[in-house]
């Protein structure tokens, strides 16, 4: 029988989604700015706050000079496409997975665009593939932080400073969480429902002046759905990337996803958003490092993503399900269970917008769940 004692302190905010991730402290919907709802897109204050979105994205983030960025329907997911079925064909590609979805841009690269001259580089779950395979005259897919394993690449030093074809880098659970070396990445692809709380559907899109050049310069052999396309002409509609949306957004969610980027630079900015992760992470380590039935799914220490922390559980698959149910029930944790097809265990988001003092008051509730499934 159990001998734990039920804690008596709970998270303030349960909510330990990894996406659609929580909310930024003290987050109010009547806060947001909704003078743009009711109003079209096109017109002067549409264009404004979509334009805000995509300048203040850069400032944010640091990014190098000529860097455009543009909001595009469909989330990480249709940013990751448009790049894909725009610029992929030119080059031989290598494609690095580890997990979900990385394995989804692999299938979408070969049985959907059909690229024959592809290499594959896979991992299991908790590791990485070797990424100094990695060829500089291939364009190279990859996602930065896999999502579903908890797993990140520690670095870019395998990217080549003088490679001469395109990085396309899913980094929708890294991007505002992670140092980001721009300077390496061509192609960026983020959501606003990840590290920063933000609302589904919508998609970040960020270029290098080289990326620009790749879809200036070739043509691909498919046909290119309207949503897809970038130029015309043989030139990059610049207006994607200054606010003029290829297809309507959603005002509300702009204004949402305005409101979280005003509330990064209230607290520092990036490098403020990035310790605060950092310090989520740190609350789990040390949790796990006095408890041998918790393991991190990552098998190495320099890949253990700070964002979606996997963790698995000396428990069978039908005990680790009712332990999830129990937090959930108890109100102190929801949707924390690992995605669908990784390993069986927990995922924990630990982004910039989760406190630290909830993390903390989550652990002693996983030892008393784990001590009452048990």
């Amino acid at each position: 029988m159990s001998t734990s004692v039920k804690p008596s302190a709970r998270p303030a905010n349960p909510n330990f989604s990894s996406g659609p991730c929580s909310k930024r402290p003290g987050y109010q919907v009547s806060d947001l700015d909704i003078a743009t709802l009711g109003r079209s897109h096109r017109a002067a204050v549409g264009k404004t706050a979509l334009e805000k979105v995509c300048v203040d994205t850069a400032r944010l983030l640091g990014l190098p000079a000529g860097y455009r960025v543009g909001v595009v329907p469909a989330s990480d997911t249709g940013a990751m496409e448009m790049a894909m079925w725009s610029m992929l064909g030119a080059k031989p590609v290598d494609v690095f997975a580890w997990e979900s979805f990385g394995a989804g841009w692999v299938t979408d690269i070969k049985k959907q665009l059909k690229l024959d001259n592809v290499t594959e580089y896979l991992a299991d779950y908790g590791l990485l593939p070797d990424l100094q395979q990695a060829n500089r005259e291939h364009d190279v897919v990859f996602t930065w932080n896999g999502t579903t394993s908890g797993v990140k690449v520690p670095n870019a030093d395998w990217i080549s400073d003088d490679r001469s074809g395109l990085t396309i880098c899913d980094a929708t659970s890294s991007v505002f969480a992670m140092d980001m070396p721009w300077e390496k990445l061509d192609v960026v692809t983020f959501s606003w429902q990840k590290v920063l709380g933000g609302e589904g559907a919508h998609g970040m899109l960020i270029l290098s002046p080289k990326a620009v050049e790749r879809l200036e310069t070739y043509t691909p052999p498919w046909p290119m759905p309207k949503i897809f396309r970038m130029t015309k002409g043989g030139k990059l509609i610049d207006g994607i990337f200054k606010g003029a949306t290829i297809n309507t957004p959603s005002m509300l969610c702009v204004a949402d996803y305005l409101d979280a980027l005003s509330w990064v630079e209230s607290i520092g900015g990036v490098n403020a958003l990035i310790a605060r992760s950092q310090q989520n992470l740190a609350e789990i380590e040390t949790f796990v490092s006095t408890h041998s039935w918790i393991q991190f799914l990552a098998q190495d220490a320099a890949t253990l993503s700070n964002t979606s922390v996997c963790l698995t559980l000396d428990l069978s698959a039908d005990k680790t399900k009712a332990l999830i149910k129990l937090l959930e029930a108890e109100g102190v944790a929801y949707d924390i269970g690992a995605y669908r097809d990784a390993p069986d265990g927990l995922r924990i988001w630990c982004g910039g917008t989760v406190e630290s003092s909830d993390v903390a008051a989550l652990m002693p509730w996983l030892a008393w769940a784990y001590d009452q499934v048990n």
